[in-house]
């Protein structure tokens, strides 16, 4: 009879991180390849909704959906995803992960109606669920100390970048081939993914898994009790912050999250080891990294939305327009992973920290000039900080947790940061709509102005917050050697 079997712990974790020669440097591209591959799926569909509307007769809330699906799931299913491959193995929890985005990014490109293409939707973010959380670890565990932060400064970097130029490959692909092409472009690159990965990736035995492995008790409580915060927080402004939906979902988030905290302090194999959360590096990285997701919604979502509505941007120009942001990820990235492995976390994620909140500073005071060569510094800067903290803060978190545990250390990471995200966009979502309502009776320039004014009031409180997390490292983030065994 075939077993399952845990990877032989920390001895077979330790064993992949020694691993010398090119394998190492085609398992970073394999995972950078697909982890780039999720980032641009989060912010290309946003381009091709209104084609996508026009041809498939979405609604305005199927097409609101289209988008949510995705995130919603990825949200709620990501620390799960991390668990999984504590369990199964890193490596092949990436493959079904792959797998299933592939197949699902196919169903997309094929629907026909609203319902297939919300369902697959929420297929790929399953996937994605599963893949993102592995890659992470297997970078940790795959390269030595001295190479760990410069491998993870060309993952994070690269992937960052493909995330902030979605709209800019969905105009393209919108506009020289259909909005199908946004899905159908996955499956070629997940496919060469797939196959590299079978032929880089080690198989590891894996051992029997008994009922008590999984905690079947906490799963639901994890599920719903995230599930209603996200959609709640998702769907606040549009539904009604008063609305008797949004509070009934408010209200189940308030009962079985911390409902899920207590049984998790009390079952023998946790789904989620909250003992992370006491390692105090581990804490505050997270915590840095999910204020980066709040604050960066301010540029990706309303900002881009601004450039086209007030500066009358096409899609492909406004992805143009993010180029000072994405660029500096690309190319600073790198260096940080290496300066991580010089002078560790601190300094870097304090001083990133305080670009952002400059940069964004920058574009709060200058955006109602309305004038984009006057907010590319203010962009610069940002993508300087973002760089300086994404990956040094990872490979930070990652490094704390024990080999045994990096997948779910990573999965864990993943859910804070994209409920930093969700929060961005309830929270600065909130904070435009109040900001830039005027009367209907208004003038157009009234309007454009009372929309500025919302997005700048956003870009402030966004600089507020990363202001307050440049503190939080400089005063909680220490330099710590790599976990081991424990």
């Amino acid at each position: 009879m075939t077993t399952l079997e845990l990877p032989s712990s920390n001895r077979a974790l330790a064993g992949a991180a020694a691993k010398t020669g090119a394998a190492r440097w085609w398992i970073l591209a394999t995972v950078t390849g697909a982890l780039s591959m999720v980032m641009v799926d989060q912010t290309v569909v946003s381009v091709a909704l209104p084609t996508m509307e026009h041809s498939l007769g979405l609604s305005s809330n199927g097409g609101q959906w289209v988008v949510n699906a995705y995130l919603l799931l990825l949200a709620v299913l990501v620390a799960l995803g991390g668990r999984i491959a504590d369990l199964l193995g890193a490596e092949r929890t990436f493959k079904v992960g792959g797998g299933l985005f592939v197949l699902a990014s196919a169903l997309c490109g094929l629907a026909q109606n609203e319902a297939m293409i919300i369902a697959s939707r929420g297929l790929q973010g399953v996937g994605a669920a599963m893949m993102v959380p592995s890659t992470g670890a297997m970078i940790v565990n795959t390269f030595g100390e001295r190479e760990r932060g410069k491998a993870m400064g060309i993952y994070t970097g690269v992937s960052m970048v493909f995330l902030a130029l979605g709209p800019l490959v969905g105009g393209l692909l919108i506009q020289s081939v259909s909005w199908r092409a946004v899905f159908y472009i996955n499956l070629p690159i997940g496919l060469a993914m797939l196959v590299a990965a079978h032929y880089t990736m080690p198989s590891r035995r894996l051992r029997r898994i008994g009922r008590g492995d999984i905690d079947w008790g906490g799963l639901p409580l994890l599920i719903g009790g995230l599930g209603a915060l996200v959609l709640g927080l998702m769907q606040g402004q549009s539904w009604g912050w008063g609305s008797p939906v949004i509070l009934a979902l408010l209200a189940i988030a308030a009962t079985l999250l911390p409902a899920f905290l207590w049984w998790e302090t009390r079952a023998s194999k946790p789904l989620i080891k909250l003992s992370l959360f006491r390692i105090q590096n581990f804490s505050a990285d997270s915590t840095v990294l999910a204020g980066i997701q709040f604050a960066l919604v301010g540029a990706s979502v309303f900002g881009a939305t601004w450039s086209q509505e007030v500066l009358g941007f096409s899609a492909i120009h406004a992805g143009v327009a993010m180029l000072p942001l994405t660029l500096p990820l690309l190319f600073v990235a790198p260096i940080a992973g290496r300066l991580y492995d010089r002078v560790g976390p601190r300094p870097l994620l304090a001083l990133g920290g305080l670009l952002i909140a400059a940069g964004l500073a920058w574009l709060g005071w200058h955006l109602p000039q309305r004038e984009y060569d006057l907010l590319i510094p203010g962009y610069t800067l940002m993508g300087i900080g973002i760089a300086l903290i994404v990956s040094p803060g990872t490979t930070d978190a990652l490094g704390a947790a024990a080999p045994s545990e990096r997948s779910q250390a990573s999965g864990i990471v993943q859910t804070v940061r994209q409920i930093g995200g969700v929060i961005g966009i309830a929270v600065l979502g909130a904070i435009v709509a109040a900001v830039s309502t005027v009367s209907q009776t208004a003038s157009p320039a009234a309007h454009i102005t009372a929309a500025t004014n919302g997005v700048a009031a956003a870009y402030w409180t966004g600089s507020g917050v990363m202001a307050v997390m440049a503190l939080l490292a400089l005063v909680v983030v220490r330099r710590r050697p790599m976990a081991t065994a424990r």
